[in-house]
C-alpha cells in the first residue's frame, strides 16, 4: 500500500507537533505501507525527520499565501495522490477534491463550540471560523474516515454534523519523552517563595490570560508571594488587552512577565523551573500544553471546560476559567497545601505516561491501513 499525506496547512503549533512526532514515531512496515509520500512547503517539511520509506515533496506553491496554497489542494494534490498514494491523509482537516478514500481529523474544536466562536464578536476570526464550521463538516461527510483527538470533540462534532456516515475513532496526542520529569516530592512538600506559576499557550480570548493575571494580582493583594510567567504566541487583539491588564496590575513589571517564543528545544526546562502549572482553556480538543506539563511533574490548576477533565481526569484542581474568584482559589489551594501538590503533580505524571507518540502512531496508521484494506 501507498499512502499520500497532505501536510499544506500544517505549518505552525499543535498541528506541526503532531505531524513531526507521528512521523518521527512510525513504523510503516508493520501496517504495510510500502511507501509514505508526504506534499509540503519547506518549512514544514524542514521539521520532518527522513526516515526510511518516507518520502519528502516540496512543493512550492505550498510556500505562498492561502490562496495558493488552497488552489494547490483544492486543484494539484487529488491528481499527485492518483498517481502516487492509494489511500489519502488529510491531518489538516479540510478537503474538497475527488480523490478517494481519504482520511482526516478534527483537531480544531473553534469552529464547533458556538459559545466561544462568539467570544470574537463581529470580526474576521468569527466569519472565519465559521466557514471553517461548514468546510469541515463537508470533509467529514465525505471522508472514509475521521480521527478525533477526544470524545468530547467527537460528541461536540455530532452535535452539529449529525452522525457520520464514515468510519470514526479517538486517537489522542502523544507527550515528547523530554518533557519527562518525575515528580520531586523535596520540591513539591516544600513552599517555595514566590510561588512561580507557569502559563504556556498562545494569547487567546478563549485561553483567559486576562483572568489568570487578574486572579494572581487578587492574591498579590492578599499577601501572597506569587509570580507568573506567560509564555506563547498571539491573537493580536487579545495580546493588546492582556498588556493593558498586565500594565494595570502590575505596572512596574514585579511579579508578572510575558514572553512571545521559547524555543521548542528549551521549554522543558521551562516547565522544570515553575513552581505549579496554570491552563486556563476554555476550548481543546487536546492540548498538547496540558500533556506536557502533566508530564513534567507539576501541580496543575486547569480550568473545568471543554475536553480538560477528559485528559486531566482526577490530577489537578479545577476551576472556571471565566471567574477570577474561582481561578484564584485554586491557585491559593494548591500553594496552601503541600500533600495535594505532590498528589495531583504524582497522579497527572502517572496519567501522562500512556500518552505517546509511539502509541499514536500506531494507532493512526492501523486506522488508515485498515480502511485501504
Amino acid at each position: 500500500m501507498r499512502l499520500g499525506v497532505d501536510c499544506s496547512n500544517l505549518r505552525a503549533g499543535g498541528g506541526l507537533t503532531h505531524l513531526v512526532e507521528l512521523f518521527k514515531a512510525a513504523d510503516f512496515r508493520a501496517h504495510g505501507f510500502s511507501n509514505v509520500t508526504l506534499w509540503g512547503g519547506r518549512d514544514t517539511l524542514s521539521k520532518i525527520t527522513p526516515i526510511e520509506d518516507l518520502t519528502l515533496c516540496h512543493e512550492p506553491m505550498l510556500d505562498k499565501p492561502l490562496p495558493y496554497r488552497l488552489y494547490w489542494q483544492n486543484r494539484v494534490l487529488s491528481k499527485l495522490a492518483a498517481r502516487f498514494a492509494d489511500i489519502l491523509f488529510v491531518p489538516g482537516g479540510n478537503f474538497s477534491g475527488n480523490f478517494k478514500p481519504f482520511v482526516t481529523m478534527a483537531r480544531n474544536l473553534l469552529p464547533f463550540e458556538t459559545r466561544e466562536l462568539l467570544r470574537y464578536g463581529p470580526s474576521f476570526m468569527t466569519l472565519r471560523l465559521m466557514a471553517l464550521r461548514k468546510s469541515q463538516i463537508s470533509t467529514f461527510r465525505k471522508a472514509d474516515g475521521v480521527i478525533f483527538l477526544t470524545e468530547y470533540t467527537q460528541k461536540k462534532v455530532f452535535e452539529l454534523s449529525g452522525k457520520l456516515p464514515c468510519n470514526t475513532i479517538v486517537i489522542p496526542h502523544g507527550v515528547s519523552p523530554v518533557f519527562r520529569n518525575m515528580p520531586d516530592n523535596n520540591k513539591l512538600l516544600s513552599t517555595p517563595s514566590p510561588f512561580k506559576w507557569l502559563y504556556v499557550s498562545i494569547v487567546d480570548v478563549y485561553k483567559h490570560q486576562g483572568s489568570v493575571v487578574r486572579a494572581i494580582s487578587e492574591l498579590q493583594e492578599k499577601g501572597y508571594p506569587v509570580t507568573l510567567s506567560l509564555v506563547g504566541s498571539y491573537y493580536k487583539p487579545s495580546l493588546n488587552a492582556l498588556m493593558k491588564e498586565i500594565r494595570k496590575r502590575d505596572p512596574h513589571g514585579e511579579f508578572i512577565t510575558y514572553k512571545e517564543l521559547i524555543p521548542y528545544d528549551q521549554l522543558s526546562q521551562t516547565y522544570r523551573e515553575a513552581d505549579g502549572f496554570v491552563f486556563a482553556s476554555s476550548c481543546e480538543t487536546i492540548s498538547n500544553i496540558l500533556l506536557e506539563a502533566m508530564s513534567s511533574g507539576l501541580p496543575i490548576a486547569c480550568s473545568d471546560m471543554s475536553s480538560m477533565k477528559e485528559t486531566l481526569k482526577d490530577g489537578g484542581v479545577y476551576f472556571n476559567p471565566e471567574e477570577v474568584g474561582s481561578i484564584a482559589s485554586a491557585l491559593k489551594a494548591l500553594m496552601e497545601t503541600p500533600e495535594l501538590r505532590y498528589k495531583c503533580a504524582l497522579r497527572s505524571f502517572e496519567l501522562s505516561e500512556s500518552y505517546t507518540w509511539h502509541r499514536t502512531a500506531n494507532e493512526t496508521f492501523a486506522f488508515i491501513a485498515n480502511l485501504c484494506k
